[in-house]
């Protein structure tokens, strides 16, 4: 498993966001396999993989195709392995940090396949780690992703900026580079495929600009510090500052200084 996240639902930016991490560390796959979900025959993520030259291939288990999908596999090993650790957290935070626990697990030890595969050693970590793909440079992959994916770095209080707009993070992830996702009227700050923070934006085409970001939603992480806020930050009360960019004024020439006398006369009666 080279990539995942966690989401209360299906939507084509979560699996953007698992892909371009996956893209990211193994560069770019020649084929892309995926079951028929909105997500991936969505027109954005099909627009991603045009531009990462990947063939996309999705599986259509009406038309007798069931046999291809391999990812039943991979759900099939996380049920037998972790779900019910998964019904033991009460919270987002702990969800992510049990599925960060399974990816490892899945990925270091010994697997039975690879053993009649004749692996040496037969770890997944260890065996598929040297794979790479097509590989783009940071920059290069970001464009090849989207128009509206922006990578900022946080200040040292946790918040980032995006055309004029400053707003809260995470005070957690200091001066640390996250990505800012913009997709459909929501923007999401993310870091290590956790979503930290997210808020209303609307983004226009035109100009490629994100416009009238509010209303701000925090989730509880594991990057949050353990000291906690003496004022925890809600969605009323977390403050966005829009800084516009000051108009270019025109130049002007500087005024003579003015000649002072050398003897000053004055009248005396």
């Amino acid at each position: 498993m080279l990539a995942g996240a966690v989401a209360p639902t299906e939507a084509s930016w979560v699996a953007l966001m698992v892909l371009y991490t996956a893209c990211l560390r193994y560069g770019a796959p020649k084929t892309i396999i995926s079951d028929s979900g909105g997500a991936y025959i969505s027109h954005d993520f099909a627009a991603v993989g045009d531009r990462l030259e990947s063939h996309h291939q999705p599986i259509v288990s009406t038309k007798g195709e069931s046999y291809k999908n391999l990812m039943e596999t991979h759900f099939n090993v996380q049920r037998r392995l972790f779900d019910y650790q998964f019904s033991l957290t009460t919270t987002p935070g702990e969800f992510e940090q049990v599925h960060r626990t399974f990816m490892h697990t899945y990925n270091t030890p010994a697997h039975q396949g690879l053993l009649k595969e004749q692996f040496n050693p037969p770890i997944p970590l260890v065996g598929l780690g040297p794979a790479k793909g097509r590989m783009y440079l940071p920059d290069e992959l970001i464009r090849k992703f989207s128009r509206a994916m922006f990578p900022r770095t946080t200040t040292r209080y946790g918040c980032g900026t995006l055309h004029s707009y400053h707003f809260y993070v995470e005070e957690g992830l200091p001066k640390t580079q996250v990505l800012l996702w913009v997709y459909g009227e929501q923007l999401r700050a993310v870091w290590d495929n956790v979503v930290l923070a997210e808020y209303h934006c609307r983004y226009e085409w035109q100009d490629h600009k994100g416009k009238d970001i509010r209303a701000g939603v925090f989730y509880p992480t594991r990057f949050a510090s353990r000291q906690g806020s003496l004022l925890p930050l809600n969605a009323q009360e977390a403050l966005v500052l829009y800084r516009p960019q000051p108009l270019m004024r025109q130049a002007r020439w500087p005024l003579p200084a003015q000649q002072l006398w050398l003897f000053e006369l004055v009248h005396t009666a």
